[in-house]
């Protein structure tokens, strides 16, 4: 079976640039990220993202961009997802193959099969590879998340997500935490 791998390699910079009928990557280039049940990234999601990374701000903010986009996606009804861990999940491997540099999760701290894909998801998103995704696959995980409900993404099932993430924590961990988001949250009214 041949590949379809294209020998040349698509920075980021040159896909979020329109093209002269203003329209970006998903209307002119084959190698647009087709990632569990979506299309690529929304240009404004991608380039929130950036600009986070510009602010110093850590990867995992940069990933809550396309959590919050996939979590719109799920109200606006493009589709849906069995749970709240489920819509984040997309969320995060969408920003691992934009190109967020936010690490897999270290051993035990998710399913094997968790880690195994957060790491190809990873490497893809390092690499800049101009590899097309198989378009079968692609419209089965489409296909697939449309039946699934939309309720993943109301606010109380993501208010249930957020405490139950929480009480895994310890105490010092969310301790450190506010304490982290509240300088970055001065840094950023003193800029």
């Amino acid at each position: 079976m041949k590949s379809h791998q294209s020998s040349r390699q698509v920075p980021l910079q040159q896909l979020l640039r329109p093209n002269k009928d203003n329209r970006g990557c998903l209307a002119r280039c084959p190698c647009s990220i087709l990632t569990s049940g979506g299309l690529m990234p929304g240009r404004k999601t991608i380039e929130r993202a950036r600009e986070d990374e510009r602010e110093g701000k850590s990867p995992s903010t940069q990933a809550g961009e396309f959590v919050r986009e996939e979590m719109n996606h799920i109200r606006e009804g493009k589709h849906g997802a069995a749970s709240p861990k489920q819509a984040i999940a997309i969320g995060l491997s969408k920003a691992r193959r934009a190109g967020v540099k936010l690490s897999p999760p270290r051993k035990g701290k998710a399913s094997a099969s968790a880690t195994r894909k957060a790491e190809q998801d990873y490497r893809k998103g390092q690499s800049h590879s101009a590899h097309k995704p198989s378009a079968r696959r692609s419209r089965a995980t489409s296909n697939a998340l449309k039946n699934k409900g939309r309720s993943a993404a109301s606010h109380s099932a993501l208010s249930r997500q957020a405490r139950t993430a929480a009480r895994a924590r310890s105490a010092a961990s969310r301790s450190s935490a506010a304490k982290k988001a509240s300088s970055t949250r001065k840094q950023a009214k003193a800029a």
